[in-house]
């Protein structure tokens, strides 16, 4: 979705290719060949095939520089930029998906309270981290929206989605903001 809701940002035209999953072997086994792990994202541009949704989230906004998505190489606000594109499956994510494992996504004799007590302490030293960063900003790297924003910002729907957020004033201002971007509306269509 976060490949979607850029190109909606950006209002670049796409193709949507959906596929089942679990029956891909069957029935579009040549998909493979575009993702080796028979997984989602992958994108085609012309003779690129690109995996990893932060990748394609960074080559289009670079690839489409006159849409503002990412600030210009050289500029002060890039290494800002670098840093939130990667904190996202780098610091956000890991806690996340383990705190989400350990209380809703594994049966339950398969969870660990430890586990997720460790989840939890690690999850909300990152969420008070961007809780903190959006006290004086609308966006991530000021008043407007970039990539960044949408890596991060899907993720953090997730969380909110999942009831895993409390007590941030600042975060759910901004994922309301969000959430409420026609862009998303649209990528979040069908």
């Amino acid at each position: 979705v976060r490949q979607r809701w850029l190109l909606e940002e950006m209002q670049i035209p796409y193709e949507l290719i959906r596929l089942d999953l679990k029956a891909l072997p069957e029935t579009n086994p040549g998909y493979f060949n575009l993702h080796p792990h028979g997984a989602v994202p992958a994108m085609q541009d012309g003779d690129l095939t690109l995996i990893e949704s932060g990748a394609i989230c960074a080559y289009l906004a670079e690839k489409y520089p006159e849409k503002k998505m990412a600030p210009a190489p050289g500029s002060k606000l890039r290494p800002f930029y670098l840093q939130w594109m990667f904190y996202c499956p780098g610091t956000f994510e890991p806690p996340f998906t383990q705190l989400f494992q350990q209380t809703r996504g594994l049966p339950e004799a398969e969870r660990s309270a430890a586990v997720a007590d460790k989840a939890r302490a690690d999850f909300g030293d990152v969420v008070g981290f961007i809780e903190k960063t959006l006290e004086e900003k609308k966006f991530l790297l000021g008043d407007e929206i970039c990539a960044a924003d949408i890596m991060l910002g899907h993720s953090l729907l997730n969380a909110r989605r999942y009831e895993m957020l409390s007590d941030v004033p600042n975060l759910e201002r901004y994922l309301t903001s969000l959430d409420a971007r026609p862009a998303r509306q649209r990528a979040n269509a069908d």
